[in-house]
């Protein structure tokens, strides 16, 4: 039997322009813990949607700006929100939408208030929201201009992360991009030296820096464990290691993110 014709199906194209269009506009995030919210309700950049405390949590919060609260019992909490059972909620929890930082060059050509050098961090397949928020926090103390991750080997924006970046993910970029090695491309021809950071490194960081002093530094970090790809490695102009006391030793990827964002600063 013959096949009825039937209505004419969309390009693909048009298919998943609109499942993207559908996707972005169902996106939110729940960011839980006073800190998070308390932060996330001060960005003025923020699309907040739904604010939902216990009141203990309301008394504790302060300025809600503008925000009208969903009171809940403590008891109640789990069901009022989708988060996970085992999320430090602090009994306060604030849906919004994911914040955007603009285009790679408004991340990277943006001076960050009180930097000495222009300083950025490329992360390579870090998954883990509790590391990019602690990254996120050393790279807001020490001056980074933007975090920059592929978008997908990496954590997303989530109530986690936010909460272990301790307010910083309000007002440190985070970029996530469809292509690691080119955006690192893209970022050298923008003026910065690209420094992978590696156990097996030649040359240690703090020697490496004084030799680049006053020149704007991209420090790459990969995964703990398999650490950069090779692409990513060969897209670095540099590869660098940080000298341990004794002849062995490693640094949680969050550690050595910090550890490199300080000497870099520091140089």
């Amino acid at each position: 039997m013959a096949e009825q014709p039937g209505k004419p199906k969309k390009p693909a194209w048009v298919i998943d322009k609109e499942r993207a269009r559908r996707a972005g506009a169902a996106e939110t995030v729940w960011l839980f813990g006073l800190h998070a919210v308390r932060d996330a309700l001060a960005n003025p950049d923020r699309d907040r949607l739904r604010l939902v405390v216990t009141q203990n949590a309301l008394d504790r919060l302060g300025d809600l700006h503008g925000m009208v609260p969903e009171i809940t019992d403590p008891r109640l909490f789990g069901k009022s929100v989708p988060l996970a059972p085992d999320s430090v909620h602090q009994g306060a929890a604030l849906e919004v939408r994911p914040l955007k930082w603009g285009g790679l060059s408004d991340v990277v050509l943006r001076a960050a208030p009180g930097e000495r050098r222009p300083l950025l961090v490329a992360l390579d397949r870090v998954t883990d929201p509790h590391n990019i928020g602690a990254i996120l926090r050393s790279a807001e103390v020490f001056g980074a201009r933007a975090v920059i991750a592929p978008a997908r080997h990496s954590a997303p924006e989530t109530g986690a992360l936010a909460k272990s970046a301790s307010g910083a993910l309000e007002r440190q970029p985070y970029l996530r991009v469809p292509n690691l090695a080119e955006a690192l491309t893209q970022i050298r021809n923008m003026g910065f030296t690209l420094i992978g950071l590696d156990g097996a490194g030649q040359t240690p960081l703090p020697d490496l820096l004084d030799r680049l002093a006053g020149r704007a530094i991209c420090l790459v970090l990969g995964a703990e464990g398999p650490g950069m790809r090779d692409l990513t490695m060969k897209s670095c102009d540099h590869v660098a290691r940080i000298p341990y006391a004794a002849d062995f030793g490693s640094l949680n990827v969050s550690n050595a993110a910090a550890v490199a964002l300080y000497a870099a600063g520091r140089s």
